[in-house]
This record gives C-alpha cells, sequence and structure tokens, in this order.
C-alpha cells in the first residue's frame, strides 16, 4: 500500500522528485522505475553518438550549407576523461576548415557536447526558426562538430573567419533533462578566449526555453554583439524588457 505525501499538491508545479509517497519505508513502485529511467536515459545522452548524416540532412533542409569538424579526443571514452581533447580541433578538421574560409558575419557550430540527444533533436528546428531573422546577415556553414567542448568554436569560427560563433552544444544531461541545449555566443572567437567573453542561452528545449523564446534572445544578443562589438560580461542580457513585438528585430 502506498502512502501518499502531504506535498502532493505542490508537484505540479516542478519537475523535481517531490512528494513520492512511501511503500512501507521505501519508495513505490511507479517512481522508483521512473528513477532508473531517467538515469539511464542521462547515461544514454552521454555516450550516445551524434548521427551527424541524419543532423547534417536536417540543418540543409532548414536552409544552410555544412561542414564537418571533429576535436582531437579520437573516441568517447577519451573525449570524457580529457576536457582539454574536446577542445581542440585534429589536424585533418582545421586543414579542411582553413580551406573554406571566407569572411562571415556568423558562423554556427552544432556540436554533440555531453548530450547528443540535444543536438540532434534541436539544432535543426532552432536553425529553422532563427532562419527568417537571419536577414541582413551573412551566414557561414554550419559546422557540425564531434567530441566537442565549448570552446572549439573559437577555433572554429577564426579559422572560418567569422566575427561571431555560435555554439549550440549538448549541455550535461540532468535526470530531468537529457536533451538541454545551450547557446554560447563570443564575438572575434579564437583560440585562447575564456568563457568570460561569452554569453550563454541555456536548457533550450520544448520543456525548457523554447524556439522561438531562445531564437529572441539569441538575435537580442547578436544584434547587440555586433553593436558594441563584445560578447561576455561587458553584454548583459536585456532582451526580457522589450515587448513582444521586438521579437523579430532586423539585423543592424
Amino acid at each position: 500500500m502506498t502512502n501518499a505525501d502531504a506535498w502532493d499538491a505542490l508537484r505540479r508545479f516542478t519537475n523535481a522528485r517531490i512528494a513520492l509517497g512511501r511503500a512501507g519505508s521505501s519508495l513505490p513502485t511507479a517512481p522508483l522505475l521512473a528513477f532508473e529511467l531517467a538515469h539511464a536515459q542521462a547515461r544514454d545522452a552521454v555516450h550516445q553518438p551524434l548521427d551527424t548524416v541524419a543532423l547534417r540532412e536536417a540543418v540543409r533542409a532548414a536552409g544552410f550549407d555544412t561542414l564537418d569538424a571533429q576535436s582531437a579526443a579520437p573516441d568517447r571514452d577519451r573525449y570524457l576523461r580529457r576536457p582539454d581533447l574536446g577542445r581542440v580541433l585534429n589536424d585533418e578538421s582545421a586543414q579542411r576548415l582553413a580551406a573554406h574560409a571566407s569572411e562571415s558575419d556568423i558562423v554556427f557550430v552544432a556540436a554533440d557536447g555531453l548530450s547528443a540527444f540535444a543536438a540532434q533533436r534541436h539544432v535543426a528546428p532552432l536553425l529553422a526558426t532563427l532562419r527568417a531573422r537571419l536577414d541582413g546577415w551573412n551566414v557561414g556553414p554550419v559546422v557540425i562538430a564531434t567530441q566537442a567542448r565549448v570552446a572549439l568554436g573559437d577555433r572554429i569560427g577564426e579559422l572560418l573567419r567569422a566575427q561571431i560563433v555560435v555554439v549550440m552544444i549538448g549541455e550535461r544531461p540532468g535526470l530531468s533533462s537529457p536533451d538541454s541545449l545551450g547557446l554560447y555566443v563570443t564575438y572575434a572567437p579564437r583560440a585562447g578566449r575564456n568563457d568570460a567573453e561569452r554569453n550563454c542561452i541555456s536548457n533550450v528545449r520544448p520543456e525548457g526555453l523554447d524556439y522561438e523564446i531562445a531564437a529572441f534572445k539569441l538575435m537580442w544578443l547578436l544584434n547587440e554583439a555586433r553593436r558594441l562589438k563584445l560578447t561576455g560580461v561587458g553584454l548583459k542580457d536585456h532582451s526580457g524588457a522589450l515587448p513582444a513585438s521586438d521579437a523579430k528585430l532586423p539585423a543592424d
């Protein structure tokens, strides 16, 4: 027999595991199995490889050219054990990107990060949402990067000679969010940039920050970054103070 919890009415306000009730001295079977499923999904998000072929097709269907890149981490095991390798391009990728260098206002990097699920599910729909907002921007190819950390985008943007790089990367999964996508915006990307020099929009997914709101906030940051010629601690996100009618600001 399951004993109800007095906090049960609060469960509708949060995804946190509260008011699960008791069966004797343990959890009831249903929440226990739900916890084990969430834990398995989080582990899978970390270890599941990114389907680059499917993502490439989806990104191209959204209207963007693509390039492929991989970090210096040769496999997932070393990627997880050696974060430093995920911040450096392997030689072949560096040569390929250098060969495609052209002046562009912005380059997007679609990276597996710590959740390939996030990149697989959300990159293409988010890019499709952004497409109409990018009028007036010279957009370079979307670089699909594997075994990637955020800082890999600095070198990618540098090689492609982009004014701004946006790394769209799978965030560390939680027990209620195995597919959360983070967006990291860096002005004048180059190897050696640090986290204080970039802005982040986190938890992009339908259950968190949906595509429309994420696209609006990202375009606000992009326009301000281009105007001020900086990102990071010097660029504060005041997009939430803008009226809904300004949700599709054109590029300067």
